[in-house]
């Protein structure tokens, strides 16, 4: 009787496992799903008349600026109409958010701002990640802990990166 129980019990914790493992799949399944969205979707407003224009004007000029430069700077500031909707219609910016700005996102808006922040620096022509990252953990008042986030989702992008070169 014993043996019975014991294996009943087996089972039953076996399949409460197999149940758990199968809701964080599902669960993981739906992030990517949304991450998949994003991807397809980022910054496709930059296509719209509304910012267009501006993006064509500024970027050229932008990429021989450094980021957080004052020449950079002036140049955002000539682009205000467009940089406003643009924040205003994607969510990967802090500055969606208003005061609330990095607080009001969630991992799936965070992960799309690393990837962008990254991306970013490979437009400009002395772009700089870890300095990207100074500055905008000043700029959005960051905390050392997501700092660290940060730059260890920096790091895992790396290593996915040379890892897919080294594939191919």
């Amino acid at each position: 009787m014993g043996e019975m129980m014991s294996a009943y019990k087996e089972n039953l914790v076996k399949k409460e496992t197999e149940d758990h493992i199968n809701q964080v799949k599902s669960l993981i399944e739906l992030l990517l799903a949304e991450l998949n969205y994003r991807a397809e979707t980022h910054d496709q407003s930059k296509l719209e008349s509304s910012e267009f224009q501006s993006i064509v004007k500024y970027t050229p000029l932008l990429k021989q600026t450094t980021y957080g430069s004052d020449e950079y700077r002036q140049l955002l500031k000539k682009m205000k109409p467009a940089i406003d909707h643009h924040y205003s219609v994607n969510k990967h910016h802090p500055e969606h958010f208003h005061e609330e700005g990095i607080n009001g996102m969630n991992l799936v808006d965070l992960i799309e701002m690393v990837c962008d922040w990254k991306a970013a620096t490979l437009r400009h022509n002395d772009g700089n990640i870890d300095r990207s990252i100074a500055i905008n953990k000043e700029r959005f008042n960051l905390s050392l802990q997501m700092v660290h986030v940060i730059k260890n989702t920096m790091l895992l992008l790396e290593e996915l990166s040379s890892e897919n070169i080294e594939k191919a």
